[in-house]
């Protein structure tokens, strides 16, 4: 076991860990097995859901409790459950599917249905990057797609995604900006690159309130975490050392403790190999 001083290393996944065909490199593996190797802590803190990243993640001695979207939820793999969850009350949601409606962007809404699964609800998709999430989601990832007209009155709901046109996708934001308990995400959608993806969850949900969470239960000292994107600012901003790799976004690599290499060329794991001596 590792021991209460020392560090526990945050992985954002997507333009971090990952590589761009978004998968695990063998060099990558290979110090990840060393990290466990030496009982170094270690885990992930990312937007994606427990579904989307669980089959990348299998394997790679991550034993630890996880971050997913953006800190909606804190997976225990121990447990088999969700060990911490904030959710969006009715009338917040009612206000984003109004936004999504309005601007013509189909909603698909995360519930939780059990302490450790969850469903999506959906409106009609309207093109062919909607039909595409949807397919992503069902197919691939295991999670239930219904109509959202059959979105049960007592859902919890983790967060609310949409991909669309940066224009409606803008748009969408500035609506629920009111909105007090609401922070939303967005950027470059990974289905077209002329698109952009949009999730909204609740204000106290974020990977810097994760990663104090995680520090808490694990009882470590210290946060050395890693990330490319506007989501991991928070977490950049409660840790102790925040490291960017050199594809990530401007003014991420502005608020990091250093700037490392990039995420095609290892460049997470060839830090990893020198900052520990692996």
């Amino acid at each position: 076991m590792y021991n209460a001083d020392m560090e526990l290393v945050v992985f954002d996944l997507d333009g971090t860990l990952l590589n761009s065909r978004s998968v695990i490199s063998d060099f990558t593996r290979e110090t990840l097995a060393k990290l466990a190797q030496r009982n170094i802590a270690y885990t992930v803190a990312t937007g994606r859901t427990l579904h989307a990243s669980r089959d990348i993640i299998a394997g790679h001695g991550f034993a630890l409790p996880q971050a997913y979207k953006n800190g909606v939820v804190i997976w225990d793999p121990t447990a088999g459950a969700f060990s911490h969850h904030n959710v969006l009350t009715h009338s917040e949601t009612a206000h984003v599917m109004q936004a999504c409606e309005q601007e013509r962007v189909t909603p698909f809404v995360f519930t939780m249905v059990s302490n450790n699964d969850h469903a999506i609800y959906h409106a009609e998709p309207k093109n062919a990057a909607e039909n595409y999430v949807i397919n992503e989601y069902s197919l691939k990832r295991g999670l239930v797609a219904h109509p959202i007209e059959q979105l049960p009155t007592d859902a919890r709901i983790c967060n609310i995604s949409a991909v669309g046109d940066t224009g409606s996708i803008k748009a969408i934001t500035d609506i629920v900006a009111d909105e007090p308990h609401l922070v939303a995400y967005w950027g470059v959608a990974m289905e077209d690159k002329h698109l952009s993806w949009l999730d909204i969850h609740h204000s106290d949900a974020s990977k810097g309130s994760a990663v104090v969470t995680l520090k808490d239960i694990l009882g470590v000292e210290r946060i050395v975490c890693f990330g490319d994107s506007d989501n991991d600012l928070s977490m950049f901003e409660r840790a102790d050392e925040s490291y960017a790799p050199q594809n990530a976004k401007e003014y991420v690599k502005d608020k990091a403790t250093a700037v490392i290499g990039h995420n095609d060329e290892d460049g997470i794991a060839r830090f990893l190999r020198e900052r520990f001596s692996l």
